[in-house]
C-alpha cells in the first residue's frame, strides 16, 4: 500500500467533494469511487487524485450534448 499520508479518511474525502460521508460510501458500494482500506484497522481511504478525477468526470459535459432538454411548459 501506498504512503498513507497521500489518503484521505472519509469525512476529509467527503468534506473535499462536499457531499455527506454517507453520500460517499454509497457512491463506493455502488462502484463510483474506489475506497481503499487502512491495513490496519480496514477504515475506508481515499486517494486525493481519485476523488479529482471524480469532480473533473463530473464538471464534463454530458456526451449526449444535451438531446433531452426539459420541454417549457
Amino acid at each position: 500500500m501506498n504512503r498513507l499520508n497521500e489518503f484521505l479518511r472519509v469525512s476529509e474525502a467527503a468534506e473535499y467533494l462536499g457531499v455527506s460521508p454517507n453520500t460517499l460510501r454509497n457512491w463506493e458500494n455502488a462502484g463510483k469511487i474506489v475506497a481503499h482500506r487502512h491495513p490496519v484497522n480496514g477504515y475506508r481511504l481515499f486517494k486525493q487524485d481519485e476523488l479529482d478525477s471524480l469532480l473533473e468526470s463530473a464538471q464534463r459535459p454530458s456526451s449526449d450534448g444535451g438531446a433531452n432538454p426539459k420541454k417549457p411548459k
